[in-house]
């Protein structure tokens, strides 16, 4: 039987606790798992039998949440770690060598571009930033280094919209990975493997988890990757010498990825999720249909209001008529175009400063997906490392401001808006 998606988010990935019968998954804290003899023991380390050997690889509550999000996205398999950015490392992990690169788009998340514009260099990988609307500038930009493209469903801050099956086109014809953040649309509104996405990432600690308590990140694989094919992915492809020369595609077929990120990423990076961070995810998810309907209608409508207002200059959100990316979000995201994008304030850099200051109701604070409504200055803050030039590529130049629309009620998300803008704009 094919379960629909608010029965996936329920129950996928979990069943009674065989030993107790409790209903809700239990919080498995423990670091380490006793074997039933030595020949159990080796076949776990052989990877000849699934099981559980120490929690930095595995554990039943963080593989319950594993199991859940990528049967939300359609995948064959995930991996979960201890934070979005953790997710994007683990994604390119198993692709990239030194002297590799990564084409991703310049509509990302400021740490993310931090992270690969500075940070992978460390790794001697580079990454190549170009416009993601312009598919013939992503196919200018690959080499016979390139080993990923990299996009976001619904950019953060800006909230454009990304045409994953124009990229994916792209990727497919270069033979190379599409991994797609797919964080500020979560599955209910985008299911990017159905696009043509090879992986999945997601910072958990947004609208899966929904209530701003933990950190945690998952990369879903689709398993539809031919990894044998080119020769530039010989972690998966070849003998890999981390694993004792066990070719992981030859031998795990689909499931490649996802058992190579646990048998070699999770054991030698470490990037774990903690069991307990796990349960509140599996939790927040059981209610994520039910939130993104509400965060989606209350976007809608905050977006439409703030875009009469003489106070505004322009709103950015995918869901307004008047925004580029208005027809595209009705194909990649027919469910509603999020709850995450930018407004201009009259008055520029400290007009913006002043409605953060006045918000009441919004919490000024350093995320997005939560159940309350939030605010931040991009440009001031997640987006402040980088160049003038950066930030206007990214959507976060200084007169804007980004709010991640909450689930209260409509009319005091208005109401404090209103007041704080008055007082901005005075």
């Amino acid at each position: 039987m094919t379960l629909g998606f608010n029965t996936l988010a329920i129950h996928a990935g979990t069943e009674p606790d065989p030993a107790t019968g409790a209903r809700q998954v239990p919080i498995y804290q423990t670091t380490a798992y006793v074997f039933r003899d030595a020949d159990h023991a080796a076949k776990l380390f052989n990877l000849q039998e699934v099981g559980y050997i120490y929690s930095r690889l595995t554990n039943p509550t963080v593989s319950a949440l594993a199991n859940r999000v990528a049967a939300l996205e359609g995948g064959a398999g995930a991996v979960c770690c201890s934070s979005g950015h953790a997710a994007q490392i683990m994604a390119l992990f198993p692709l990239m060598q030194p002297g590799t690169n990564v084409v991703a788009s310049t509509k990302l998340y400021g740490g993310t571009i931090q992270q690969f514009t500075n940070t992978i260099r460390k790794f001697g990988w580079s990454a190549k930033l170009v416009d993601f609307d312009d598919p013939k500038a992503i196919a200018a930009a690959i080499d016979d280094n390139t080993r990923a493209l990299f996009c976001e469903t619904i950019c953060n801050p800006g909230g454009a919209v990304s045409d994953l099956d124009a990229i994916a086109r792209v990727a497919n014809q270069h033979g190379l990975p599409l991994i797609v953040d797919n964080t500020t649309a979560t599955p209910y509104l985008c299911r990017p493997i159905e696009h043509g996405a090879t992986l999945v990432v997601h910072s958990a600690t947004k609208y899966l988890t929904g209530n701003g308590t933990v950190t945690g990140g998952v990369v879903v694989d689709s398993g539809k990757f031919d990894w044998s094919a080119s020769g530039k992915f010989p972690s998966l492809a070849a003998p890999e010498p981390a694993y004792h020369g066990l070719n992981f595609h030859a031998a795990l077929g689909g499931m490649a990825f996802t058992f190579h990120s646990i048998a070699v990423g999770l054991r030698d990076l470490g990037m774990t999720m903690n069991p307990q961070g796990a349960h509140y995810t599996l939790m927040g998810i059981e209610t994520l249909p039910l939130r993104m309907e509400r965060h989606v209608q209350n976007a809608q409508a905050v977006a439409e209001w703030l875009e009469a207002d003489p106070r505004v200059d322009f709103v950015t959100y995918p869901g307004l008529k008047s925004s580029p990316y208005h027809n595209l979000a009705k194909m990649i995201v027919p469910g509603g175009a999020g709850a995450l994008f930018t407004f201009a304030v009259k008055g520029g850099y400290d007009a913006c400063v002043k409605l953060v200051d006045h918000l009441k109701l919004f919490s000024h604070v350093a995320n997005l997906g939560d159940t309350r409504s939030l605010v931040i200055h991009s440009a001031s803050t997640t987006h402040r490392q980088l160049s003038d030039e950066q930030r206007a590529a990214a959507g976060a130049s200084s007169n804007v401001v980004r709010l991640s629309i909450g689930i209260e009620d409509l009319r005091d998300i208005i109401a404090d808006l209103d007041q704080a803008l008055t007082a901005a704009t005075a």
